[in-house]
């Protein structure tokens, strides 16, 4: 039996005679992707692969927000850092991620399992097929 795929999320990118500079378009709010100069960009916006990381990284701290604050813990500031690096294998991604309050160590380690349950982590680590057409 065929599941119908449930709509997520949707995006447009559209890029002119501005080198590489790409406008991005998504539930009414638009944003710039760039190259970097030192990749014949204009530089004006994230990088593809610094959105992806920006991607993980809010959706990372925004979950482990909503479980703080329905656990009421004291936790001040939620800090996600990440570093995406290319291996003989494929791709890693480093996410180190600091809390600013009063929490234990139990708390802490809980909220660390959590964090790998951010809807991006899921769709990054599960099963993705792009369709072009």
């Amino acid at each position: 039996m065929n599941q119908v795929p449930q709509l997520q999320a949707s995006a447009d990118a559209d890029t002119k005679r501005e080198h590489y500079q790409t406008t991005i378009h998504s539930a009414g709010h638009a944003l710039i992707a760039d190259e970097p100069a030192s990749h014949n960009g204009t530089d004006l916006g994230m990088s593809p692969s610094s959105l992806l990381l920006a991607s993980l990284g809010s959706c990372t701290a925004i979950t482990l927000r909503m479980y703080v604050d329905r656990k009421m813990w004291a936790v001040e500031e939620i800090a996600v850092h990440l570093d995406l690096y290319k291996t003989e294998s494929g791709t890693l991604i480093e996410r180190k991620i600091s809390f600013t309050g009063d929490i234990t160590e139990e708390q802490h380690t809980r909220l660390l399992q959590i964090a790998n349950s951010c809807p991006i982590h899921k769709l990054l680590t599960g099963h993705i097929e792009v369709k072009t057409t």
